[in-house]
């Protein structure tokens, strides 16, 4: 069984997640999406909330997503779960250095676990959920980047800070 693990803070999970998760699903026998702790993003949403939230968005999916948190090395994590491959999302040249970096650092660590790249949609490239954040916190709409629910969510936690 191909096991791929897709990392990441999903503060809030975006339509553009959305996009990566699904088309990444179709590459591994079992899409592990794993929801970090990262607390130097400053957080809108708890860990477990993002973890209910990712569940909620990817429930359509049924078994073969999974969603686990964590807080650990990604190369960690990712062999405890078996996984022979990351996944990982680019939106644009700056994400590309970035992630070439760490897809570089990853491969040190452990050789046998690969890092796939899938370009984001075109139409969701400019999605970037610290974006949406600061968009719901001043009173912004969210639809074009975010789910019905999510959107909610936001809305009343932007309620909630202001």
């Amino acid at each position: 069984m191909r096991i791929g693990v897709y990392p990441g803070t999903f503060d809030p999970v975006t339509l553009g997640h959305m996009d990566i998760i699904r088309r990444g699903a179709k590459l591994v026998d079992r899409l592990v999406i794993g929801v970090s702790t990262n607390a130097s993003k400053s957080p809108m949403f708890t860990l477990d909330e993002r973890v209910a939230m990712v569940r909620r968005e990817t429930e359509d999916l049924g078994d073969a997503v999974g969603v686990v948190p964590f807080d650990a090395l990604l190369m960690k994590f990712a062999e405890a779960q078996g996984a022979q491959v990351i996944v990982r999302g680019l939106r644009a040249v700056a994400d590309f250095e970035y992630e070439f970096q760490m897809a570089g650092m990853n491969q040190q660590l452990n050789a046998k676990i690969e890092t796939v790249f899938l370009m984001a949609d075109v139409a969701l490239q400019p999605i970037a959920s610290k974006l949406v954040k600061e968009i719901a916190v001043y009173g912004g709409d969210v639809r074009k980047f975010v789910s019905p629910r999510v959107a909610a969510d936001l809305v009343a936690r932007a309620g909630q800070r202001s």
